[in-house]
């Protein structure tokens, strides 16, 4: 292997357990509150620099009434998701459990029951396993000091309406839910912070002014961390708390709403990661938003991530009535007929070693422990497929949707597939090779 090869350079040790997480691939990330009734983007009251009085009345009228989690964990579970991860609570304050913390929660609404419990035992039911998206934002707290980030950025009256608020105050607040969340639902695999913005970024404000941001000092994030790894010892956490310089203060990256093109390296070491993807342009429930992805064109992504040695968090936003939608819906299905015959590709699958060469048009995983490789093919070529520098590594082929034996030649160093003209009716076809 070259110098160059990310296969050459050592996995950064995680203080959590990520073997399971390599393994599983694929998850359902899911983004729900109270921004679901605006319907038009879970940033709508930092987008509208809605006050908390103008925001009330979507927790006013909160009322999930088909709210069944059981059918959300059944959908993950057929779409081939292996964990999900929910937002306890997102920027704008609202908490979707009984926190004894804040008034500003799910039982307080006119649904009035805690929505995380039932989840929780829903999805741990259908073997998937439980991660927490936990906001460290707070635009509705009273000690939250109002940023260039903040919902209330451009109120004539910041200066006087940061007058007696405490960032210890909130920090301290942020610790005691966190707490609640890791000491009442049983064994949490994944804590996923969002997010910190340093002043160090450099970036500037509406006004092209010095952006006034968070840092991990305003969050108080080492102790914080310090506190996690005390409740729940084996928990992921993400890295998104801006102490990356400290080895347990992070477990996993998490490149959002792009395609990484190879293995994310750090400091000269490969590192754990995992890619968050939306089927469309929003996170939260969005009714007139239509740039939805095909579902080829998330299995593609799926794929791509996984031969990159990575994960994929795929979002779904839940409607206020607490269902997942029609096009949601369609997508799992889509992507969930696709894993039932092609899981093998992905489960305990990474990026393939360099020695095999990358055919035209087409993503390579292997798995190590089967000591198969798996070929799909991104364009359908006609009748042959090359594979460069395989020649004496193949011991069978065959296409992993019905195991039809794919024939082959063996060319100098190349192997050649003879694969059917007519493409498998799938929507990205893998051609499964067993290595010698």
């Amino acid at each position: 292997m070259s110098a160059t090869d990310p296969l050459s350079l050592p996995l950064r040790p995680t203080t959590g357990d990520s073997t399971w997480f390599m393994d599983a691939r694929f998850g359902m990330f899911i983004h729900w509150g109270l921004y679901a009734l605006p319907a038009r983007h879970e940033w709508v009251k930092h987008r509208e620099k809605m006050t908390n009085e103008q925001y009330q009345k979507y927790f006013d009228h909160f009322d999930p009434d088909l709210y069944d989690p059981k059918e959300w964990a059944r959908a993950a579970k057929q779409a081939g998701m292996k964990y999900f991860v929910i937002t306890t609570k997102h920027h704008d304050g609202f908490c979707l459990w009984d926190s004894d913390l804040t008034d500003y929660k799910a039982t307080n609404t006119p649904y009035g029951k805690d929505l995380i419990a039932p989840m929780v035992d829903a999805f741990r039911a259908e073997g998937i396993r439980i991660g927490f998206y936990h906001s460290i934002i707070d635009w509705h707290h009273p000690d939250f000091v109002i940023d260039d980030m903040h919902a209330l950025r451009h109120h004539p009256d910041r200066e006087k309406l940061n007058e007696g608020r405490d960032q210890k105050k909130y920090a301290a607040y942020l610790r005691g839910q966190v707490r609640e969340l890791l000491t009442r639902y049983g064994q949490i695999e994944i804590i996923w912070f969002d997010f910190s913005y340093p002043n160090s970024l450099g970036w500037t404000n509406d006004f092209g002014q010095p952006f006034a941001g968070k840092g991990h000092e305003d969050w108080e994030s080492e102790e914080l961390v310090k506190m996690i790894r005390e409740l729940q010892p084996n928990i992921l956490i993400d890295d998104r708390l801006d102490i990356s310089d400290i080895p347990e203060g992070w477990d996993f990256t998490t490149p959002e709403q792009v395609q990484p093109d190879g293995w994310s390296i750090k400091n000269g070491q490969r590192v754990v990661w995992e890619a968050c993807q939306t089927f469309s342009g929003s996170w939260g429930y969005f009714r007139d938003e239509y740039s939805w992805k095909s579902v080829d064109q998330l299995i593609r992504m799926l794929v791509d991530n996984v031969a990159n040695g990575g994960n994929l968090l795929l979002n779904v936003g839940p409607t206020a009535r607490g269902e997942f939608d029609a096009r949601a819906l369609e997508c799992l299905a889509g992507i969930g007929e696709w894993m039932k015959r092609h899981s093998r590709s992905i489960y305990g699958c990474s990026m393939a070693p360099t020695d095999l060469g990358k055919p035209l048009d087409c993503r390579v995983t292997y798995n190590e422990a089967l000591q198969r490789a798996y070929v799909h093919v991104f364009a359908w070529p006609f009748e042959t497929l090359v594979l460069p520098g395989w020649a004496g590594k193949v011991e069978y082929a065959q296409l992993l949707n019905d195991a039809s034996e794919v024939r082959f030649t063996t060319n100098e160093n190349n192997v050649s597939l003879q694969l059917p003209v007519r493409k498998p009716n799938v929507a990205v076809p893998v051609v499964e090779i067993y290595l010698k």
